[in-house]
């Protein structure tokens, strides 16, 4: 049984974080950069890891799949109403990272080091509490 458009909205507006606002997108947005980038910590350092760096230990297979996660997120970005400057800046971000990601041993480094994803996030939450400022979270 397949559902129509409107029953689709009609279900996902029910459902917490799932929707097409700004929060809702915010949310997820914030908990893909935190899976890709920040896990964990690494014991006795402050750095944090996450699966951007660790899924791109797997040569060639492990880089496509995270650049296809901060893909998304660009995706996300796009429905916000972000400008193709901002977008542009994002997917460079991502591309930069899956390149030289894609070297072996230097791009592992280079994985660890380069946070494409937070520095995206932060462009998204300039231009989130700049245009839609009821988005914004109080972090304690």
């Amino acid at each position: 049984m397949a559902l129509s458009q409107d029953q689709f909205d009609h279900i996902v507006r029910d459902m917490p974080g799932f929707g097409r606002d700004p929060a809702s997108v915010r949310r997820r947005i914030e908990a893909m950069e935190a899976m890709l980038e920040g896990l964990f910590v690494i014991p006795g350092t402050n750095r944090r890891v996450g699966l951007d760096s660790l899924v791109g230990l797997v040569p060639v297979v492990g880089d496509i799949a995270t650049a296809a996660m901060g893909a998304w997120i660009v995706w996300e970005a796009r429905s916000l109403g972000m400008s193709k400057w901002h977008l542009t800046r994002m997917a460079a971000n991502v591309g930069i990272d899956t390149l030289v990601g894609a070297i072996p041993f230097a791009g592992d480094i280079f994985d660890f080091l380069y946070k494409s994803n937070t520095k995206n996030l932060r462009i998204i939450r300039k231009h989130l509490d700049r245009h839609h400022p009821a988005t914004a979270v109080i972090d304690q």
